[in-house]
């Protein structure tokens, strides 16, 4: 019996311990919150397709795009690859019968939706209006909204991190197959390893600094405040020393998402796989060091800000170690266009762009005319939507015969695939046009020579919402119609694709015993 057989009561899927069934109740969840925070960005370019402030208040375009960061980043981005494909694949890439803690798993889900829900309660409620960074002192001494329920919200979503950080850890400890060795691992084990121990170091340092905001903004006690004797810059310290390695808590994953696509549809073994498990534990190191280069205009030491600007140039040596082996990989590989390749190709493509444009941000001299601009937004939404959710869908639908049983039709994945590149680029790629013109961000107005460029993205930000609506309607239409998959349809070389599809309760009839690496593919070109 499958996984999906167990039970069909609403009952059996909310008190199930299986990780496939709380990884699908993470799906589903994150894929709600995803729109929900779409509806909000759909709303700021329909404002900004027009230079004057004519849909919205200014008040209430704050209100929008807090809403939209603040549900992006802890609702969907970081849950997304971990806690849906993480969940669902680590314990089989493995060859384990479920996470080390079952119960914890089934727990962390209940904490997010809490947390959720907290966060959706300040939105109706009113919502917030100080950008998904409460920077202060605003959000301690000036914002009238509900900046407090928000906190809580992310604190408790902050703990569901922490609880599946945790899970993975002891998961890939103590679980592996006889014969898993470290370096027989999939990379995307390496990512989903690399990333908990991110999850569960730095967010208890996020958890602190919106606690400590929480008291001062509620009990006036001075921290951040220096009327008070608090120091400003404090906050932005504790903040970003969380939220820029939370750029790897959202990028990780999807890196290790790629190099399992890549070699399977060129069928070559992944280019240097040790250098690319090495890669994955710099960056994650790495990225613990270089929170400062958010702060070149803050004030802070001069000093401090080179020694920041240098450490984030090396970020970029692992990084593009990355980018080559997985153009390496295709290099002579028997290359087959199918959707989860053409999402693999444009992630590697939006990350490339991404970074490229972050080393612009690390240059001291250049962070200042770009701070608070449209570049640095288009930036990060290169990184983090345009990477990471190409790389999410590329793995729904590289692992969705596997999960499901059925397929997907092709055609209608292959034209998602193009819109979302498509669309992607004509969102934001005219933001950093915009940026370095000067226009600045957060503002619900512009002066009218900024007006082609925004008509551009707003036409671009409907091409994707398209884009992101077709997955939705072909894969429920799969579940119904879909054609039977069969255990491996992609000719797959991972443990998990050793197991029947959809995948019984335990995953294995027998303990797998792995006796070769994960990639082995041999239909190179000579």
């Amino acid at each position: 019996m499958t996984y999906l057989g167990e039970g069909y009561t609403l009952r059996s899927w909310l008190s199930t311990h299986d990780h496939k069934r709380i990884a699908l109740l993470f799906a589903i969840s994150i894929t709600a919150f995803f729109f929900i925070g779409g509806a909000a960005a759909a709303f700021m370019r329909l404002e900004l397709a027009t230079p004057a402030g004519d849909l919205v208040s200014d008040d209430t375009y704050n209100r929008l795009f807090t809403a939209h960061g603040v549900i992006m980043v802890w609702l969907f981005l970081i849950p997304s690859i971990p806690n849906v494909l993480g969940n669902f694949l680590v314990p089989m890439m493995i060859g384990a019968r479920d996470l080390a803690f079952p119960r914890l798993n089934l727990a962390s889900w209940y904490v997010y939706m809490a947390g959720g829900i907290l966060v959706l309660g300040a939105l109706i409620s009113g919502g917030v209006d100080t950008g998904w960074t409460f920077y202060t002192p605003f959000s301690t001494m000036f914002s009238d909204s509900h900046v407090v329920l928000t906190l809580a919200g992310v604190f408790v979503l902050g703990v569901s991190s922490i609880m599946s950080g945790l899970n993975f850890i002891v998961t890939v400890h103590t679980l592996r197959a006889p014969g898993m060795t470290w370096f027989r691992l999939p990379l995307f084990v390496w990512a989903i390893y690399a990333t908990s121990i991110i999850l569960v170091l730095a967010t208890p340092v996020l958890g602190m600094t919106l606690t400590l905001v929480a008291i001062e903004r509620v009990l006036g006690v001075g921290i951040f405040d220096p009327a008070l004797g608090g120091d400003p810059l404090l906050f932005q310290h504790l903040f970003w020393f969380y939220s820029h390695p939370a750029v790897y808590i959202m990028l990780l994953p999807a890196m290790g998402v790629a190099s399992e696509i890549i070699p399977c549809f060129a069928r070559k073994r992944i280019f240097s796989y040790r250098f690319m498990a090495y890669a994955i534990i710099a960056i994650a190191a790495l990225g613990f060091l270089v929170w400062g280069h958010h702060m070149f205009v803050s004030g802070q030491s001069a000093y401090a800000s080179i020694v920041f600007s240098l450490l984030s140039f090396l970020v970029a040596i692992p990084s593009a170690v990355k980018v080559f082996n997985w153009t390496a990989t295709l290099y002579k590989g028997r290359i087959t266009l199918s959707a989860p390749m053409l999402y693999a190709w444009g992630f590697v493509g939006l990350f490339t762009i991404g970074g490229i444009t972050g080393l612009y941000l690390a240059s001291l001299a250049l962070d200042v005319h770009l701070t608070d601009t449209y570049f640095v937004i288009a930036h990060f939404h290169y990184i983090m939507v345009g990477g990471s959710v190409m790389a999410y869908l590329g793995g729904i639908h590289f692992w969705w015969p596997k999960a499901t049983g059925r397929l997907y039709p092709e055609m209608w994945a292959r034209v998602s695939a193009v819109l979302v590149f498509v669309g992607f680029n004509l969102t934001f790629f005219p933001q950093y046009l915009l940026g370095y013109q000067g226009m600045p961000r957060r503002y619900h107005a512009y002066p009218a020579e900024f007006t082609l460029l925004n008509v551009f993205s707003s036409c671009g930000a409907a091409v994707l919402a398209i884009g992101y609506l077709l997955p939705l309607v072909y894969l429920t239409w799969s579940l119904l119609r879909g054609a039977a998959a069969g255990d491996n349809p992609w000719r797959a070389t991972g443990l998990e694709w050793q197991t029947p599809s959809p995948p019984p309760k335990h995953n294995f009839e027998d303990t797998p015993v792995v006796e070769a690496g994960p990639y082995e593919y041999e239909g190179a070109r000579t």
